[in-house]
């Protein structure tokens, strides 16, 4: 039997360093050895995280890349953006393998990183080495790969919902819309501003990051640009619904003239090649149409489409959770392709149900 992988999570007490937790706890081929957190410093493991299995009995401690390096093999680093960029050439240089849930790494540009994140990027050498880690469209490079920066939750969805028709040319590149709707999760755990109060979310949407000024929207575009292989623009506003997780993407895009073919039945069939072989990616049956509830504590990814005939349109939705497949889920999922281990090792749950 071969020895288990020395896993540690760098800010765990976060949403998406505690999802971490709880997946990596029922993963047959880890184990969890090293957590840090600052606001939990000296504390246990339950302390930021009450509902975590009894079996993970550690102790929440602050980050030093000697410690981190001499317990583990593996680092799943869950901090802010800015955090990685800093601790990444040290870790890198020990000899470890790194996913980044943050955006440190995700943009290949770091002029574009610096106007969307307001800071100069410290380890621009490194980008080049990062793998950008969505596994159903970059999964033979993420095999190979040292340090795979994990997408953004609404990109995943984004992406995922757009990818197919853009790699057939289908669509007009210039006409993409993409209205995503995220539960309060997707803000983070530690957001305590008066928009984040209950009684200002609850019975209540609204937009966020209107007209083109959030960050995901330059990954959006970078990553439907390399699947176009050409440039790509796309209107993007993300709301913010009263719901703990999930998120659902409705793109919409204009359909290239083209000879026969392009309905429904014939996109459904386009979208089942396309992701043959994806394990987390399910097509609806044509005039099926994906939910939150059904993607809730799941890697899985949900889409259906319609063409409106009168529009010359084709609209996709996609779900997932926010913090699995948008965050811990597909970082667990591309730690499995970097380590040789079966890409749904830990992540075969079925959706939390009703």
């Amino acid at each position: 039997m071969n020895p288990k992988l020395k896993v540690g999570i760098v800010g765990v007490s976060g949403y998406g360093g505690g999802e971490l937790a709880r997946l990596l706890a029922a993963h047959p081929d880890v184990e969890l050895t090293y957590v840090t957190s600052s606001t939990y410093t000296g504390q246990p493991l339950r302390a930021a995280l009450p509902g975590i299995t009894t079996s993970l009995e550690l102790t929440c401690e602050t980050f030093d890349a000697t410690i981190c390096a001499d317990h583990c093999d593996f680092v799943f680093l869950a901090g802010e953006a800015g955090l990685a960029m800093h601790v990444v050439p040290q870790l890198l240089e020990a000899g470890k393998k790194i996913v980044d849930l943050s955006a440190d790494f995700r943009l290949e540009d770091p002029n574009i990183y610096q106007e969307w994140y307001k800071a100069e990027h410290t380890a621009p050498h490194l980008l080049e080495d990062a793998v950008y880690g969505l596994p159903e469209i970059n999964r033979i490079a993420i095999e190979t790969a040292r340090l795979v920066a994990n997408p953004g939750c609404h990109v995943t969805a984004a992406v995922l919902a757009l990818a197919p028709l853009l790699d057939a040319k289908l669509v007009d590149t210039s006409s993409l819309i993409v209205n995503s709707l995220s539960g309060v999760s997707g803000a983070g755990r530690s957001k305590f501003g008066l928009d984040y109060h209950f009684a200002e979310i609850n019975e209540s949407i609204r937009p966020y990051g209107v007209g083109g000024v959030h960050r995901h929207t330059p990954e959006i575009e970078q990553t439907l640009s390399q699947i176009a292989g050409e440039p790509v623009t796309i209107s993007f506003t993300p709301h913010l619904v009263p719901v703990t997780r999930g998120i659902l993407a409705t793109t919409y895009a204009n359909l290239t003239p083209r000879d026969g073919g392009g309905g429904a039945s014939d996109l459904y069939e386009l979208y089942q090649d396309f992701y043959l072989g994806a394990w987390f990616v399910e097509i609806s049956e044509p005039g099926s149409f994906p939910a939150t509830k059904h993607v809730t504590g799941t890697n899985y990814c949900q889409i259906g489409l319609a063409v409106d005939e009168r529009t010359n349109r084709v609209v996709v939705i996609s779900a997932i959770d926010n913090l699995v497949k948008g965050a811990a889920g597909q970082a667990i999922q591309n730690m499995n392709l970097m380590c040789g281990f079966d890409e749904t090792a830990g992540l075969t749950l079925s959706a939390v149900w009703p």
